[in-house]
């Protein structure tokens, strides 16, 4: 893995990382919970046990020391993603031919990591719907993709369906 590369990957985790945290953090607000709800709950599902959603819907203290472990959690998983997405991106830099496989395995790891949120969450889907997690997905992606573009020419034409490769051919 070039530095490029790494240096790619760990802002594409954190421009996840972050777009996610502050939409939820923002969805919080709005819904008048207290800006580190969501964090809170998924912290004491994951590292406390709460498998009860009735007791979320009740006022409960901030559990400090499960939001910084679920924050910890979420920001190695967004590297590691954002890791795995920029290793894509240079695959298909260096193998141009292959660059819709690389769509395919993007679009696919976007499916599974939406799912796998739905998944681990299905006891709060009041508290967590499955639009609040397509659409932090899909603004982690945007941003990300963002900046992807921009500090790697050609990715847009190489990647997207949208690009008209075939009007260049």
């Amino acid at each position: 893995m070039s530095n490029r590369t790494l240096r790619d990957g760990i802002v594409v985790g954190l421009i996840g990382y972050f777009a996610v945290a502050v939409l939820y953090a923002v969805f919080d607000l709005i819904a008048a919970r207290g800006m580190l709800h969501t964090v809170d709950m998924l912290g004491k599902a994951v590292f406390r046990d709460l498998r009860d959603a009735s007791v979320l819907q009740m006022p409960m203290e901030l559990d400090v020391t499960a939001i910084i472990w679920y924050s910890g959690l979420h920001l190695v998983l967004s590297l590691a993603i954002g890791m795995i997405v920029t290793s894509l991106i240079a695959y298909s830099e260096q193998h141009p031919e292959k660059s819709t496989l690389v769509l395919l395995i993007l679009i696919a790891g976007f499916v599974v990591t939406v799912a796998a949120v739905g998944m681990l969450t299905s006891g709060f889907r009041e508290l967590l719907p499955w639009w609040s997690i397509v659409v932090a997905n899909v603004l982690a992606v945007i941003f990300a993709g963002m900046y992807l573009v921009r500090q790697r020419p050609g990715t847009w034409e190489r990647l997207s369906p949208f690009a008209g490769r075939s009007a260049s051919a």
